[in-house]
This record gives structure tokens, sequence and C-alpha cells, in this order.
């Protein structure tokens, strides 16, 4: 089964920072663009940052200057570097990848997301 799972969450205080991480699990074949989307309380889900596969990136201009996003292709792993956190960050965070798998006797490639890990800064 064909998963993203998400940790590195937690309770922090104003200014302090955080590193989320995000693993896809199961047979990938390909792991294409990664990206962060976050959804606050009463807040639709918006985008924070994504990278290609061959690392460039891109950030909203909430994000930019104190987040970093990162991935590790051997790892299959992604990386958001959070600083400066704010109340307003204050969110479930979640991964996004596009990802071509193995389903049966094919290939699929699809958006598949993480579960979510929540970011809470107090205030």
């Amino acid at each position: 089964q064909v998963q993203l799972v998400e940790s590195g969450g937690g309770l922090v205080q104003p200014g302090g920072s955080l590193r989320l991480s995000c693993a896809a699990e199961g047979i990938i074949e390909s792991i294409y663009d990664m990206a962060w989307f976050r959804q606050g309380p009463g807040n639709s889900r918006e985008l924070v940052a994504r990278i290609s596969k061959d690392g460039v990136k891109n950030y909203t201009d909430s994000a930019k200057g104190r987040f970093t996003i990162a991935r590790d292709n051997e790892k299959r792993t992604m990386y958001l570097q959070v600083n400066s956190l704010k109340p307003e960050d204050t969110a479930v965070y979640y991964c996004n990848a596009l990802m071509k798998v193995e389903t049966g006797w094919s290939l699929r490639t699809a958006h598949y997301w993480g579960q979510g890990t929540q970011v809470t800064v107090l205030s």
C-alpha cells in the first residue's frame, strides 16, 4: 500500500522552530513534484511550498524567508524546516506528492496525500 507519512509536528512557543518530515512508503516507481500544504482552523487548505524532483523550490509569500523545503530522493523523504513560528502558522500540515505507483498489473500516476501533522504555536 502506498502512503505518505508525516511527522515532526508539535506545540511550540512563538519564535520557535520545527522540522516536518514526509516519507513515502510502498512500491513506488517515481516521485515527481512534492509539496507542503496547511489548513488552519476555519480555513481552507493552502499551498506552503513545493519542490520538483530536480530540487527546484517555490514558496508562497507566507513561507518565504522562514520556511525551507528540501527532499532526499534516495530516502523518498521531503522536509519542511519552519522557523520563527507565529501563532498564525498554527495548522495541520499535509504533504502531497505526484507519484507513479504499481497497482496490480499497471502503473498509475496520481497525487497522494499524507494524514497531516499538527503544528500549534502558542499565542
